[in-house]
């Protein structure tokens, strides 16, 4: 007898459709699946069969045919196991007809028949919720409160394989009471910008960077606050919109970040990850392949502290995703795209004893060849890419004893909000620009309304800064940032002058 129930799987954070066919015939007992399974899926065999006997049922010792489709793509993962598992049930007789027409189901099982979460809910949720087609969406009770996100999709969830069974014999599946709220704010990181002693000019530049999503290198020795600043940074950033809050899900779901039972984090990400990372890892990649490092920073910051201990190949793949907020993994059978559109932030030493330019008394131990080295570390095209350089220098005793409390992180994120309220305005025809950073630069060029004062003094200044064409482009986005920030409508000679002081430092 055949049966089929209908299921989904991912390609990057994409869902897409996928019918699970069974076909239960005479023969000697034998278990095949096709269409393209990977391990796990061909190991779904053992759990599908334990988890039926262990539930009640009966595995008849016949010839089962297992059909995934569409067969030309690969399949991956265990989340097959609960519609192969439903299908049995179907083409057996031990359930009726038509019991699971309307269901679309997803879940790994154990060999007891309870029913494990998955990777992948959330892009599956909004996939159907797009049909709109009336199926219902079954998942593990853990991942209900991922998939309750997408609030105009029916569902439904059970703890194990015997209660869902009992549902579709009685036709009363069990409903979520209420969809989940993002957890968390991202004020209650317990990090503020009053906690760090001075630095204003570093603070400066971060509160820019929020403002305008611009990528920010900080140069100064250990020990001056350059992971407390970059740590702080999230803290000034205005909330996410909802649509980016299920972006920023969907690609945590889909590399298994998401905590299975647990209302999902609507925080901005903030990935630090360590300076020895692969490309791979930093990028994205595996048979998969799996989102990288820029892409779980994606809507959020990626920092790298130790930046010139990175491998120059490393660093050098960060060019497409800081151009085009996207990165593309390339397999021979097919190219995958992931969205990367994440606010960069670096720190790096000026030197290998990192006491370069310091004004504390200790002198610099390296040479001119070594210093050379160490900053050569960052390739020119990577260099002209982000926008801000800061000198971070060690703080003064005085200033870190002192008692005087800075600004806080609430006062400078009512700044930031305002001048992307702004931006908002700006760039409200474009569907993927929110921020001054990612607009295309001949279309800031043209719009961004520079006095005639700014323009001679940018032009002049890419004259004998010996800018680039994109240099260029980034110091006005930088300028038009700062005037927003100030609330002015056209970008004066001040802004460019702020601008151009954060670019010296790049060597361009």
């Amino acid at each position: 007898m055949l049966a089929a129930i209908a299921s989904a799987a991912v390609v990057g954070i994409d869902a897409y459709h996928v019918l699970v066919e069974v076909d239960v015939a005479a023969g000697l007992p034998q278990w095949t699946i096709v269409g393209l399974p990977a391990g796990a899926v061909k190991e779904s065999r053992e759990r599908v069969s334990a988890a039926l006997i262990n539930s009640g049922f009966q595995v008849p010792p016949r010839r089962i045919t297992i059909n995934l489709a569409p067969a030309d793509t690969k399949k991956e993962g265990t989340a097959f196991d609960l519609p192969i598992a439903i299908g049995i049930l179907l083409a057996t007789g031990q359930l009726r007809e038509g019991a699971a027409e309307h269901i679309v189901a997803l879940g790994e099982l154990g060999l007891d028949g309870s029913i494990r979460p998955v990777r992948g809910v959330l892009p599956v949720a909004r996939l159907l919720s797009r049909g709109a087609n009336g199926q219902t969406l079954v998942v593990p009770a853990p991942n209900l409160p991922e998939a309750a996100l997408v609030s105009s999709l029916r569902l439904s969830a059970t703890q194990t394989l015997a209660e869902l069974v009992d549902a579709l014999r009685t036709e009363r599946l069990p409903s979520p009471s209420a969809p989940p709220l993002l957890g968390g704010d991202q004020a209650d990181s317990g990090a503020d910008m009053a906690d760090v002693a001075g630095q204003q000019l570093a603070k400066r530049a971060l509160e820019i960077a929020a403002a305008g999503g611009h990528a920010v290198l900080m140069i100064g020795p250990p020990g001056a606050g350059k992971t407390m600043l970059a740590r702080r940074l999230p803290t000034i950033l205005p909330a996410l919109g909802e649509a980016e809050a299920l972006e920023v899900v969907a690609i945590h779901s889909v590399a298994g970040l998401v905590t299975p039972g647990e209302a999902p984090s609507g925080k901005r990400p903030f990935r630090a990850p360590h300076h020895t990372l692969s490309a791979a890892a930093l990028i994205g990649g595996g048979s998969g392949p799996r989102p990288g490092e820029v892409s779980l920073a994606h809507h959020g910051v990626l920092f790298l502290d130790e930046l010139q201990e990175m491998p120059r190949h490393v660093l050098d793949s960060l060019r497409q995703p800081l151009e085009e907020g996207r990165v593309v993994i390339s397999r021979a059978a097919r190219s995958i795209a992931f969205p990367a559109r994440f606010t960069l932030v670096g720190a790096m030493n000026p030197c290998p004893c990192g006491r370069a330019g310091s004004s504390n008394g200790m002198a610099c131990a390296c040479s001119a060849i070594d210093i050379a080295r160490h900053q050569s570390r960052i390739s020119g095209p990577l260099a002209d890419r982000i926008d801000m350089t800061v000198r971070v220098p060690a703080v003064p005793l005085s200033v870190l004893t002192g008692s005087q409390r800075a600004e806080s992180s609430s006062v400078v994120r009512e700044r930031v909000e305002m001048a992307r309220a702004r931006q908002a305005v700006r760039y409200k025809n474009f569907a993927t620009v929110t921020c001054n950073a990612h607009v295309h630069g001949r279309w800031l060029d043209t719009h961004a309304c520079v006095d005639a004062s700014a323009r001679e003094l940018l032009t002049t200044a890419a004259i004998r800064l010996h800018l680039s064409a994109r240099g260029y482009h980034r110091v006005l986005k930088a300028a038009r940032t700062i005037a927003d920030l100030d609330a002015d409508n056209a970008v004066a000679s001040r802004h460019v002058a702020e601008a151009l002081h954060y670019r010296v430092d790049h060597g361009a």
